[in-house]
């Protein structure tokens, strides 16, 4: 046995064990697709101890590559936008924008998928390709669309799916769009986020297919949605929790903030929630759905910290601060911000505010909620 079969056997194992591979097909599928043939152009490592977040790269020379492939953990393969592993020497301080998802994730939305043989797929994010490859050989390459928007990482993935024998139908472009030329899908697989689910693939999924999806926001929490397709162009599905983290598709991250407000101006009252409910995940993802185009930020006036929601599409913006033992809130702009966060965060403190696994999310051309 190689030491690239002992190491994708041991990762098998792992997975199987922590239950996100539970079924023989999938089992199989992912045991014959070696994931080091997908990062050959190595990935970056965190630097330890660097303020702010520093990246070096790991290259397939290095003494501890092919370990590392086989590591249940997103491995970063692009910084910046362009930058590839082997364009550095030392470090670089960027934000990351690629990577290969940790396979115990991918294969637990593989599973969630609920896929059948004879199954349309349209897979958004090809990555890496690991997980088309995953796809194509528990279906068959012409069953497997998959869309990259960038296009260096569309090409190595591209190369990486033909050594290994995969040839699906590959498209580089905004995978928001989804693919009308071979529509209906049966499912849609994303492995990145969005903020709302886009209206093609609503309308590239036939009724009765799903949607697998991880929905985030602005303020920074997400979680993965099954989403089954009726008639009519609407959609709903539970929560399947996990607190699942993607990077948001491009098109879908949050505007610069520019020139902030007056934030000493606007109507002031006494808040019936504090700001210090958003330190929490689960109550972050459900506001969202309040304010779906709200930034959250810190800021010091006044000799005391204001966490502050800003929209900066309408200029909307509630400021909250502690006072007393009571939070103070103080809204300006056309949005009342906070008062659409208490309202929704109340309806859920008043069904006891269940998990997100009991939860619902609906989706329509011009709405999404999350119900209980």
């Amino acid at each position: 046995m190689s030491d690239h079969e002992y190491l994708l056997r041991q990762l098998i194992n792992s997975m199987t064990a922590g239950g996100s591979l539970r079924t023989e097909s999938w089992k199989r599928a992912a045991a014959a697709v070696p994931r080091h043939e997908f990062l050959r152009s190595g990935f970056f490592r965190v630097v330890p101890g660097a303020s702010p977040s520093a990246w070096a790269p790991v290259l397939k020379d290095g003494d501890d590559w092919l370990t590392a492939c086989y590591a249940d953990e997103s491995l970063v393969t692009q910084i910046a936008g362009t930058i590839k592993p082997t364009d550095i020497h030392g470090e670089i301080m960027r934000e990351p924008t690629s990577s290969s998802t940790l396979p115990s994730l991918l294969l637990r939305m593989l599973e969630e998928l609920q896929v059948e043989p004879g199954m349309k797929v349209l897979e958004i994010g090809t990555g890496t390709g690991y997980s088309t490859a995953v796809l194509c050989t528990r279906l068959s390459d012409d069953q497997v669309t998959s869309i990259e928007y960038d296009e260096g990482v569309a090409q190595r993935a591209r190369e990486a799916l033909g050594r290994l024998g995969r040839f699906p139908n590959l498209l580089t472009g905004d995978g928001l769009l989804g693919d009308d030329d071979s529509a209906p899908y049966d499912r849609i697989i994303a492995t990145c986020a969005v903020r709302t689910v886009p209206v093609p693939w609503l309308e590239q999924t036939r009724p009765g297919g799903q949607i697998l999806t991880t929905i985030g926001g602005w303020l920074n929490a997400s979680e993965l949605v099954r989403l089954t397709v009726h008639e009519g162009g609407t959609a709903s599905g539970p929560v399947l929790g996990g607190e699942v983290s993607f990077m948001l598709a491009r098109p879908h991250l949050p505007p610069t903030l520019g020139i902030l407000p007056d934030l000493s101006t606007g109507k002031e009252r006494e808040a019936s929630i504090g700001a210090d409910v958003l330190t929490d995940w689960t109550t972050r993802f459900v506001a969202q759905f309040a304010v779906p185009t709200a930034q959250q930020l810190r800021l010091r006036l006044d000799q005391h910290d204001e966490e502050v929601l800003f929209d900066a599409e309408s200029g909307s913006f509630a400021a909250l601060h502690e006072e007393d033992g009571r939070w103070i809130v103080r809204q300006g702009g056309p949005l009342p911000l906070w008062d659409a966060v208490e309202e929704q965060l109340g309806r859920w403190h008043a069904a006891g505010t269940p998990a997100v696994e009991e939860a619902t999310v609906r989706v329509t051309a011009d709405n999404q909620s999350i119900h209980w």
